[in-house]
């Protein structure tokens, strides 16, 4: 295994990720901070197999985000034609996560919402707005607010430097209207914004 890769993951995943990895060749990278994705596998020209993550996670997420990735590995093995987070995924998601689904390698607090997760795994962890959340706590400190912490009204800015008004929630997600263009805009509870004063 990677020497790099056993300081991104929890001390006692390193056995089974070391498994798992010995039984697929594949090129793990590690890459500065995405906005739009924690993680992603491909093909490459040469025809050898490669998944990028984020080297900003927390030891949990970057953990649940390599298995992801593995599964889209293991999934496209075995039917290239198989949808990328289609029933196939999910099921090989679920196989190669059970082993990692113990108290020696995730908080207790997390288990049981993995647990709940695992019946039936989205395509993005963050999608999963009390897993997301809870994942998130084992985070660096940052100056970032959830958006469900804004209050109604008030102004926020994203990492891209766009400028939104805080509106109402909608079911799930809220409400905001981006002030340069009127356009309105729906976010998950946990994106995390800048307030602006």
């Amino acid at each position: 295994m990677n020497e790099i890769l056993r300081k991104y993951i929890p001390e006692n995943s390193i056995f089974l990720v070391q498994e798992i990895l010995e039984a697929h060749h594949i090129e793990i990278k590690i890459v500065n901070n995405r906005t739009s994705k924690h993680g992603d596998f491909k093909r490459l020209l040469n025809g050898s197999f490669q998944i990028t993550i984020n080297n900003s996670l927390n030891e949990y997420q970057f953990l649940l985000t390599l298995i992801h990735e593995i599964a889209h590995f293991v999934t496209y093995k075995q039917n290239k034609r198989a949808k990328p987070h289609g029933i196939e995924w999910k099921r090989n998601f679920q196989h190669l996560m059970l082993p990692f689904l113990n108290p020696e390698i995730f908080p207790n607090n997390i288990l049981p919402l993995l647990a709940k997760h695992f019946i039936n795994p989205r395509a993005s962890s963050d999608t999963d707005v009390q897993l997301a959340l809870a994942l998130k706590q084992f985070d660096e400190p940052n100056n970032k607010t959830f958006i469900f912490e804004v209050p109604l009204g008030c102004t926020f800015k994203l990492y891209n430097g766009k400028i939104f008004k805080m509106g109402e929630k909608r079911v799930k997600r809220y409400q905001c209207l981006e002030l340069k263009t009127g356009k309105i805009y729906l976010f998950n509870p946990n994106a995390e914004v800048e307030l602006i004063n």
